[in-house]
């Protein structure tokens, strides 16, 4: 079919480290001079990423390419599903809305559609690139879903790539998982695998050989690599199953402060609502040495925190009845009247800010329209038209202005309105707005100006803010400016210059994880299935990691 060489990461569940794996192997390759290039032909999360042209795909390609020191298309994930309610999805093709579609219409219609789409987009690759490290999804071993399946064995068979099948063995069972997923595969899928990993492995690795014999006799299948664990990894989670380890402390992505006092840090409390998205915005913070991240899901947990962050949501108004049900309008209004709690709503969050939502066309919900929280006077209206797009504009906060960049994904429009011309609002809610005399420009401002236009809204006193900027926090000298506030308003020293420098943080992380993988993989064994051509290494010159991202 073309030049390209094929490589495929496979789980025996999800959450086994695929996406981790794949962005390691995409490093590597890339250090070794190879054009390399991620795929996932079919992705299912919340979390995303805009390309540069103004695309969405899934957020693990987006940083699987920024490892191999590419630009990111959306040939690299040509179909992304956003589940926004009960049985139902948002179906991206190759980065703009398709349509919303239940399970088993997407299942029944869409297979042959969706098998063409990934077919072209493997061919885009191979035309345009050296080697290609394949995503799986879920298990290869899902019995019930296999005839039409998008997103494992098929896609092996049309790129021609070979198989590795990957297991957790921090779960447990990792010998029983691998097995039974490799004897529930057919005879040819069976050999295209051409190998295990072990992952996440802690201990004594002579404790663990025994069985390694054993899996190699029984199987006939060679273990590639047994790869231990490895902490504070940080690198963009996509899943919100990560949440779970982000709440325990214990995400292999971000490092959690440690050796800081409680009373030393600026708690920053996440408000995690059931369909919560791009939550990878407040990764900036857990790197911050005087920081502490909490992902929170009741309003009792909340207590006095320094900053509240509304993240993004897939499902705006389920999310909102969500806030209202479980209490944290009030729980809000009272960290604005009696403590010094700055609240900050991104996307979707700063919709709920807002003063109402309406969804006319069902783009999210049956509900038409509810109140919002009423921290900001604007009404948000969600479209048919989704906008994605990289932004860039100036950002004035207390006494400093800042360059910054960020990206939108999202379905509404928001207007900022007169209190004057808003009626019948819920006693409880517009904390801000209604306390307010005069018009609400008087009081409020657009937080960024960008060519022309404003985006997002803060209150005179900058402690309520919304924005569209996703990543905003990312740009190191705002998030510096921010803290700073909140570090004078809780007796903590200043900081002249940014604790840390994002960007070249997730580069070191691309750099550790590549090394710690080469030296616990056997990739001589791995080259030589890809049938590996090292003259395509040397004309390229070798560990040459210079993108131009502009």
């Amino acid at each position: 079919m073309s030049k390209a060489q094929f490589l495929m990461i496979q789980g025996t569940h999800s959450d086994a480290g695929k996406s981790v794996l794949v962005t390691a192997f995409c490093r590597i390759f890339a250090q070794d001079g190879y054009r390399t290039a991620p795929f996932k032909s079919q992705n299912m999360a919340l979390n995303s990423y805009v390309t540069l042209d103004g695309k969405e795909i899934g957020r693990a390609q987006g940083v699987q390419a920024e490892a191999a020191c590419t630009i990111a298309t959306t040939d690299m994930n040509p179909i992304l599903i956003k589940p926004s309610r009960d049985h139902e999805s948002q179906i991206v093709v190759h980065g703009k809305p398709y349509k919303n579609m239940q399970a088993g219409e997407y299942r029944e219609t869409f297979y042959e559609r969706g098998l063409n789409l990934i077919q072209q987009s493997i061919q885009s690759l191979a035309q345009s690139f050296d080697r290609v490290v394949i995503e799986g999804a879920g298990s290869p071993a899902e019995i019930n879903l296999n005839d039409r399946e998008l997103v494992n064995m098929r896609v092996a068979e049309l790129a021609d790539a070979p198989v590795i099948l990957v297991g957790d063995i921090e779960r447990g069972g990792v010998f029983a998982s691998l097995v039974g997923t490799l004897q529930l595969l057919s005879p040819q899928q069976k050999e295209r695998v051409i190998g295990v990993i072990i992952n996440k492995f802690h201990g004594d690795i002579k404790l663990l050989e025994p069985g390694l014999e054993w899996f190699e006799n029984y199987t006939g299948k060679p273990v590639l690599g047994v790869i231990p664990y490895l902490p504070n990894l940080n690198i963009e989670a996509e899943d919100s199953l990560v949440l779970d380890h982000y709440d325990k402390g214990q995400s292999d992505h971000i490092s959690p402060t440690e050796g800081v006092s409680e009373h030393d840090t600026i708690d920053v409390v996440v408000i995690r609502y059931p369909k919560i998205s791009n939550f990878t915005d407040v990764d900036p913070f857990r790197l911050e040495p005087d920081c502490r991240v909490r992902f929170i899901t009741h309003a009792a947990d909340m207590g006095h925190p320094d900053v509240v962050i509304l993240p993004g949501s897939k499902n705006v108004l389920e999310d909102l009845i969500y806030l209202k049900d479980h209490g944290f309008i009030q729980k809000l209004s009272s960290l604005y009247r009696e403590q010094r709690t700055a609240i900050v709503g991104i996307c979707g969050g700063y919709q709920m800010l807002g003063l109402t939502i309406a969804d006319p066309h069902a783009v999210e919900s049956t509900r038409v329209q509810e109140e919002a929280l009423g921290f900001l006077p604007i009404k948000t209206t969600l479209t048919k038209e989704k906008t994605t797009i990289r932004s860039q504009g100036r950002l004035q906060f207390g006494h400093t202005s800042y360059d910054i960049e960020g990206y939108e994904i999202h379905m509404g429009l928001s207007e900022m309105v007169d209190r004057h011309t808003h009626h019948n609002q819920p006693h409880q809610a517009h904390i801000l707005y209604d306390n307010q005399r005069g018009s609400a420009s008087s009081h409020f401002s657009p937080l960024i100006e960008m060519d022309g236009r404003g985006d997002g809204l803060k209150s005179v006193d900058e402690r309520v803010w919304g924005t569209y900027f996703h990543g905003i926090f990312d740009n190191d000298h705002f998030r510096t400016g921010f803290l700073n506030e909140r570090r004078a308003c809780s007796g903590l020293p200043r900081k002249d210059e940014p604790s840390i420098l994002f960007q070249q943080l997730k580069s070191s992380a691309f750099d550790r994880l590549a090394a710690h993988v080469r030296s616990h993989v056997q990739l001589e064994v791995i080259n030589k299935y890809m049938k590996n051509d090292d003259d395509i290494a040397s004309k390229r010159g070798g560990k040459n990691m210079s993108v131009d991202n502009s």
